[in-house]
């Protein structure tokens, strides 16, 4: 073993012994042991077993069939959990279910034909190489679907919760999973080009698979996704709701036209506290409390200044009956959502 292979071997081997600290950690010494990380982890000890497979292929002699056929077949086990994992981290009520159990079939059964497959038959038996070529052809094109499941749940996702109304946690589980199958992409690929062409040296899969794992595992501690799980979606969705009732409440009901319309009491009317009910309004409708109500005061003055038959009723009393308490607030509301002030508006109307 030249000095070359000496540093191939190091390079990978880091990476594998990263990747499995890394998920004992998500395992066994995380405090958080969500049902994510614990996938997050088992997908790291299945890889690692794959790429030690590589690994001892490419520079060890006389590797037995069903070793290399077990590190092949882990594949169909790692697309079921990645898709698990992406599931877990965009759901906030994902459970494994017996049905998921269904996916890990084609696992079992190929781990199975592996067995008839030995050293002497592959040099011996058509039928043994037949087996062999179709289920690693089989194994990466299941890996392959696998992978794009994922990526379509977490697509999604994201576009079920737009950027403009994503929170911080939702923005780093996104960015997190974009990251995530980009890294099997390329561990797929380089895999594959291994089959494909015979120039392409076999270690430069463990190669890749350990520069991802590195960057992988930097990100995961960077966005803190061990720390957070598939409930921040759910949080979007009682928030949602929440903003469609004090819409409802508010523009709807045409509560904004009560002169004493305030926080308190539509956080009343919600059941939520001030807090909650100020936040969820400047996260949807992109202004504060006040602002939200005076838009809407605002716009029906507006109607009401630009209509012919309004011309009898004073600036004054149309500010009134929208809701205004003051000309003075009226004024500088109308000023503010529209960059006129209401007299202008009237004067230039006429």
């Amino acid at each position: 073993m030249n000095s070359l292979d000496i540093l191939l071997v190091i390079v990978s081997s880091a990476g594998l012994l990263h990747g499995v600290l890394f998920a004992v950690y998500l395992c066994f010494f995380k405090k958080k042991k969500t049902l994510p990380n614990q996938l997050l982890g088992l997908i790291l000890v299945l890889m690692a077993f794959r790429i030690g497979k590589s690994v001892m292929m490419n520079f060890g002699d006389g590797l037995e069939p069903i070793f290399i056929y077990a590190g092949l077949a882990t594949l169909l086990l790692i697309g079921p959990l990645l898709k698990w994992y992406v599931m877990g981290l965009t759901r906030s009520s994902f459970k494994l279910s017996k049905n998921h159990g269904l996916e890990l079939i084609p696992f079992i059964f190929t781990l199975s034909l592996g067995f008839l497959v030995t050293q002497e038959s592959l040099q011996n038996e058509k039928w043994a190489i037949i087996i062999f070529g179709s289920a690693i052809l089989f194994i990466y094109l299941h890996l392959a679907l696998y992978i794009f499941m994922a990526w379509r749940i977490a697509r999604s996702t994201g576009k079920n919760y737009k950027k403009s109304v994503q929170t911080k946690s939702q923005k780093a589980i996104l960015d997190w999973l974009k990251l995530l199958v980009i890294g099997f992409v390329l561990i797929w690929i380089s895999y594959v080009l291994n089959i494909v062409d015979e120039e392409v040296p076999y270690i430069i899969g463990p190669i890749v698979y350990s520069m991802a794992i590195y960057f992988l595992s930097f990100k995961a501690f960077q966005l803190k996704i061990t720390d957070i799980g598939g409930g921040v979606f759910k949080v979007e969705d009682d928030n949602t709701e929440l903003f469609d009732r004090i819409s409802r409440l508010i523009v709807d009901e045409r509560r904004y036209l009560e002169s004493d319309l305030s926080l308190a009491g539509v956080s009343k009317l919600v059941g939520k506290s001030a807090q909650k009910t100020s936040s969820v309004i400047n996260q949807y409708a992109k202004r504060n409390f006040n602002d939200f109500i005076n838009y809407h005061r605002v716009q029906d003055a507006k109607k009401m200044l630009s209509d012919i038959e309004n011309e009898k009723f004073t600036i004054s009393s149309i500010a009134f009956d929208t809701g205004f308490s003051s000309i003075s607030s009226f004024n500088s509301a109308f000023k503010k959502f529209e960059g006129i002030t209401p007299s202008s508006l009237r004067k230039n109307k006429a």
